[in-house]
């Protein structure tokens, strides 16, 4: 059986959370590719670029944003990782939220059909 490919994004203040879901996702047989370029502090545009060809590949089965706590902002999703759920989203992937949904953008993400884990990886499908 062919194992699922999942896409990380986050954002790199939340890189050691990040670094951790994708063991336990490797743990569960999942493949599990990294916005590298941006742990490498890579230029934005080419940390971006690369990650969205990433996303839009066509065995990427599963984009799953770390929407960690961050500067006291429970769910935070950033400005870069809205880009990846949109884009995510226009490839027709299976997205997912390692936590719960971040209000200001509630109506694009329940629209989209964005699938929130509230910390459960046993839940992604």
């Amino acid at each position: 059986m062919k194992r699922k490919i999942v896409v990380l994004c986050g954002s790199m203040k939340v890189k050691d959370e990040i670094l951790k879901i994708k063991e336990k996702l490797e743990n569960k047989n999942y493949e599990v590719l990294l916005p590298i370029e941006c742990m490498q502090g890579l230029p934005k545009e080419i940390a971006s670029r690369a990650h969205f060809d990433r996303i839009q590949d066509k065995k990427t089965d599963i984009v799953l944003i770390v929407n960690a706590t961050k500067n006291g902002i429970k769910n935070y999703i950033g400005p870069n990782s809205f880009a990846e759920i949109a884009f995510a989203f226009y490839f027709k992937k299976d997205i997912y939220l390692l936590n719960d949904i971040y209000e200001p953008y509630k109506d694009e993400i329940t629209g989209w059909h964005v699938t929130p884990l509230t910390g459960n990886l046993d839940n992604i499908k």
